[in-house]
């Protein structure tokens, strides 16, 4: 089980978002319900009336990536687990709100494939950061699990082409 403890800067930040925007949260009842609320916008975010945002995934820089900073592959370590993300050539923004060449980040739990023509879902493997946090707090069982990023868009659909990270694999023992 995937539990995510958010530091309360974040949860401000969130309810502050959530505020903002009529948006009821999809991941609401599990427990990685605890991360903002990833179809959060701000009103500044919302489109004039008279502008079409675009279907289908979203261009990506030729030059963007997206990287764990820490752990590191390989790495033993005890739950709680921080998890940092690395992102170069592109920029954060949160779900909901277009802008060119930047997206959110999703940490994948546990999952060896993912959808690309689609939204990605929201569960405990799939971990949206629609709040543009660029870190997490992570409770993780005891044993081996893979994590990988990928970057979504304003409506959580990755990018083309799709920027992920490599998948790394960490054990978690008890303390």
């Amino acid at each position: 089980m995937t539990k995510v403890l958010i530091p309360v800067t974040l949860t401000a930040a969130a309810l502050w978002l959530s505020a903002c925007s009529p948006a009821q949260d999809s991941t609401e009842g599990n427990s990685a319900a605890a991360a903002p609320t990833e179809h959060s916008q701000h009103e500044g975010a919302k489109p004039a009336a008279e502008e079409t945002l675009p279907a289908g995934r979203q261009p990506a820089p030729a030059n963007a990536r997206v990287y764990i900073i820490s752990p590191a592959d390989g790495a033993t370590v005890t739950s709680p687990v921080t998890i940092q993300f690395g992102l170069e050539g592109m920029g954060v923004a949160p779900a909901g709100m277009h802008k060119k060449h930047t997206g959110h980040h999703h940490l994948l739990v546990n999952v060896t494939d993912f959808p690309v023509d689609r939204p990605l879902p929201s569960s405990e493997q799939y971990i949206h950061f629609g709040g543009g946090q660029t870190q997490t707090v992570l409770e993780l069982e005891p044993g081996e699990h893979t994590l990988k990023l990928v970057m979504g868009d304003w409506k959580h659909q990755p990018h083309d082409p799709v920027v992920a990270s490599e998948t790394i694999t960490i054990t978690v023992v008890e303390e």
